[in-house]
């Protein structure tokens, strides 16, 4: 398992976090993702062999906003 940050520009409330957390759990190996409106991140926890860090990256900016970061960890 495989955890990255992703600084999110775009969001304008906490439904927006929810809809971005609902979009990164629907990818395949997503293990978990906590989406904060205040801190503009999204924290996901991932399986490496099923999914990468594009590919999240990619469900998030087809909902509209945009990852200006990221930081694994």
């Amino acid at each position: 398992m495989k955890s990255v940050i992703l600084k999110v520009e775009g969001m304008s409330c906490n439904g927006c976090a929810e809809r971005i957390r609902a979009g990164v759990v629907a990818q395949p190996g997503v293990q978990n993702a906590n989406v904060s409106f205040d801190q503009g991140q999204a924290r996901v926890l991932y399986d490496q062999q099923a999914t990468d860090e594009s590919r999240l990256v990619d469900a998030v900016e087809k909902l509209g906003f945009r990852v200006v970061s990221r930081t694994a960890l």
